[in-house]
């Protein structure tokens, strides 16, 4: 028996209000479904809707979401006009339909419902080309970054090895517009030759960690029609060498230099950058970093509890000053660091993704983009504390149901 009958119940009864075509429910009704289709006996969709729905309430764990889910069976069967003989899934049945969804396909199928979320808050009732438009100004910035679910480290076996993500975040939304896991044998560097493509980056700001300081990265970036953003480290010793002498040197010529400089206070400590940013250096690298425009250096100084540390690195761009001038590289740079602040911090502590023990198939995949659902959700909604919100979701489950269900929010 098919215990799913949102969708079928949505069609015969029009008033319903709750569910239309742009829920978050009816957008995982768009995910294929790698099942069998003898012995079905849950859609994918409310698979899907039930484990983020107890994410929201604070659940981490395939067995919490499965218990707390069955707590709130009579809530659940009257909101999702399930028949009152429902019997909701066991956490074996979670495991096993987890294993059968395309991540990347769920990935995609996330990010363009809280695209389209987003379009319709910027652009309203203006024609809808508006809301395809991937690479206007403030949403340009894209971060890229891996990330290993360290709870695939402990149970690691011939059949499947650890798992090792490597996301594609929109600085500005808090959404991954593509997610994919890095193959036995392969690394960060060589699997971005394969995976990225231009559709994903075109018109956009891609940044990155010094992993990816490298000549075919920048050359396959403009080829792609985007922006790069990159800090040189020791892995790039002659040029590392070379923005260190330039920056450092006490009788170089100062007069085409420009700066730019940022304090923050916070979280006990006071944060100061300043970022110099040169063009007198493009011709001597343009040889071998295709569409260089401008180099920088960075300074970071943090003091905590009366102790000052100081950082300094140094980066490349083939933005021109006209598109970027110290102020909005220095902006750039910060905002890079949200995909670890914002997205894989987030998704450690307050999701618990690192103690997960999920470790089969496409399950882990599959459960790091719930995660990312619940992230970009909590964005959207401009949630400051997420553990604060998520205690009162447990509290209230029928509102974070609504929130899923709903046109909009």
């Amino acid at each position: 028996m098919d215990y799913t009958t949102l969708a079928e119940t949505v069609e015969q009864k029009q008033t319903v209000q709750q569910t239309d075509a742009f829920s978050l429910y009816e957008a995982f009704e768009q995910v294929s479904d790698g099942r069998k289709k003898r012995g079905r006996r849950y859609r994918l969709a409310l698979i899907l809707t039930l484990i983020v729905l107890a994410k929201l309430a604070g659940e981490t764990s395939l067995s919490g979401v499965a218990q707390w889910v069955r707590e709130r069976k009579d809530l659940l069967i009257q909101r999702l006009h399930l028949p009152d003989a429902t019997r909701f899934p066991c956490v074996a049945t979670y495991s096993y339909v987890l294993r059968h969804v395309d991540a990347e396909e769920l990935t995609n199928v996330i990010y363009h419902f809280f695209a389209q979320q987003e379009a319709k808050k910027r652009c309203g009732s203006e024609p809808s080309r508006l809301l395809k438009q991937n690479g206007r100004e403030e949403k340009a910035h894209l971060a890229l970054d891996g990330k290993t679910l360290r709870g695939t480290l402990q149970h690691e076996s011939a059949e499947q090895g650890p798992v090792h993500l490597l996301s594609l975040y929109e600085t500005s939304t808090g959404t991954v517009l593509a997610q994919h896991q890095v193959r036995e044998k392969e690394n960060e560097i060589s699997a971005v030759k394969t995976w990225l493509q231009a559709f994903q980056v075109q018109d956009r700001i891609v940044s990155a960690d010094a992993m990816h300081t490298q000549r075919y990265f920048c050359a396959m970036l403009r080829r792609f029609q985007s922006h790069y953003l990159l800090i040189a480290k020791k892995n790039q010793p002659q040029m590392y060498e070379d923005l260190q002498l330039f920056f450092e040197d006490p009788e170089a010529d100062h007069s085409g230099w420009q700066s730019a400089k940022s304090c923050n206070k916070g979280h006990g400590r006071l944060e100061s950058r300043e970022i110099t940013t040169s063009t007198d250096l493009t011709s001597f690298f343009e040889r071998d970093w295709q569409d260089i425009a401008q180099v920088f250096r960075l300074q970071r100084s943090v003091i905590r509890k009366g102790k000052t540390s100081q950082e300094v690195v140094y980066g490349l761009t083939s933005l021109p000053p006209k598109q970027a001038d110290p102020a909005r590289l220095l902006h750039l740079n910060r905002a890079h660091w949200q995909i670890e602040n914002r997205l894989h911090w987030r998704r450690d502590v307050t999701l618990g993704e690192d103690h997960s023990q999920v470790r089969k198939g496409q399950a882990p995949q599959v459960l790091a983009a719930l995660d990312n659902a619940v992230l970009s959700l909590a964005d959207a909604l401009h949630i400051s504390n997420l553990a604060a919100q998520m205690r009162t979701f447990a509290a209230h489950p029928e509102q974070a149901l609504a929130l899923l269900l709903a046109s909009n929010f």
